[in-house]
């Protein structure tokens, strides 16, 4: 019997998946390449002195590209602002994307704190992403269309199905077997698509879910690495990888596209950290020999902990009263290292090295 796009795919498979190999020898090439780039991003890391750097900038960058995905559109400098402004001021595209960079943070907290990838979690996720999310899907109806509204897939429906599939989910990750946590991931990420527990919010949950995997597998230490972006580059191929694993049951194919996915990303993410250390070492010495007096390495860590600063940055962070970091940020922008602007009431200047970076 062939698959229907159109019926409720209550038949989708446990896992892990039967009949395959999913260590074929072009698996395990790809593996060695991918973990290497891996593990020169996890050793990146280290390079900057106060990580809160790339939480912030990364994390919110993944945030702009993963809403993207989901057609929510919002500008580099609306999302960077509506940051600063600790989400007071927004329009509703670069809100939700907040929403979502909380959520990134949501999950890094709870694997930090040991607490294993299970359906609460994943509820949470989804809850802060949208909160209009109640938890699990259960009424029936929810269909994937194209923009020609052609369905194209139809996930399992009732919440008893879909809770025993994440149930099943959960039991795959934390198998004591021998399978590569990389092919894990690359599975899991096809198989909470799948299942597509929520009424919204289900590609952004499992582009999260991804990274916490990483991390929680010991692969990387901080979440730095995100994949929206190689998704947009690479979208047909995407969405075709999870509709032949579904019609055709290509788990290779699909396994090669996420590993390559993750090696690409890594070492791109590498050369952007890279060059996110040389640009803070580039101000710092320019600040040092232009401005000596004014000069401190607490600063110039605080300029790059989000592209955008306010007066209240800096005297929130104990280094002087607030007509003295007016008086530090009116000199950072003399030099060029800051360039400000009013909006309102409110004064901003925007890290101009650092925000072209973080945007090229």
């Amino acid at each position: 019997m062939s698959f229907d796009r159109t019926l409720p795919y209550n038949d989708l498979p446990l896992l892990p998946p039967q009949g395959v190999d999913l260590e074929s020898k072009a698996i395990l090439k790809q593996i060695v390449s991918t973990s290497r780039a891996l593990a020169e991003l996890k050793g990146a890391g280290d390079l900057i002195p106060n990580q809160s750097v790339l939480l912030t900038t990364l994390g919110l960058q993944e945030a702009k590209y993963s809403s993207e995905i989901e057609n929510i559109v919002t500008t580099n400098d609306e999302l960077y602002r509506a940051f600063a402004d600790e989400g007071r001021f927004q329009d509703p595209a670069t809100k939700e994307v907040l929403h979502y960079n909380q959520a990134l943070w949501v999950g890094f907290e709870a694997v930090r704190a040991q607490l294993p990838l299970t359906t609460n979690l994943f509820e949470q996720l989804a809850r802060t992403i949208k909160p209009s999310v109640s938890g699990v899907r259960k009424l029936p109806g929810t269909v994937i269309a194209n923009s020609r509204r052609e369905v194209i897939y139809t996930p399992p429906e009732g919440e008893s199905v879909i809770r025993d599939k994440l149930a099943n989910l959960e039991q795959f990750l934390y198998a004591q077997d021998d399978l590569d946590p990389l092919v894990k991931m690359t599975i899991m990420h096809y198989q909470f698509e799948a299942i597509h527990p929520f009424t919204d919010g289900n590609g952004r949950t499992g582009r999260i879910l991804n990274i916490l995997y990483l991390i929680e597998s010991s692969l990387l230490d901080i979440p730095v690495l995100y994949l929206s972006r190689y998704i947009i580059e690479n979208k047909n191929d995407y969405y075709l990888g999870l509709r032949r694993v579904t019609e055709e049951g290509a788990w290779e194919d699909w396994i090669l596209y996420m590993l390559r996915a993750v090696e690409q990303t890594a070492l791109a993410t590498h050369s952007k950290v890279t060059a996110i250390r040389g640009v803070m070492h580039e101000v710092g010495e320019k600040v040092k020999a232009e401005l000596p007096s004014i000069y401190r390495k607490e600063l110039i860590e605080l300029l790059f902990r989000q592209p955008y600063c306010k007066i209240s940055f800096v005297t929130e962070a104990g280094m002087s009263t607030r007509q003295t970091a007016s008086n530090y940020l009116k000199q950072l922008e003399r030099i060029g290292v800051l360039r400000g602007f009013k909006r309102g009431t409110e004064w901003y200047y925007i890290n101009i090295p650092f925000f072209e970076l973080l945007t090229s």
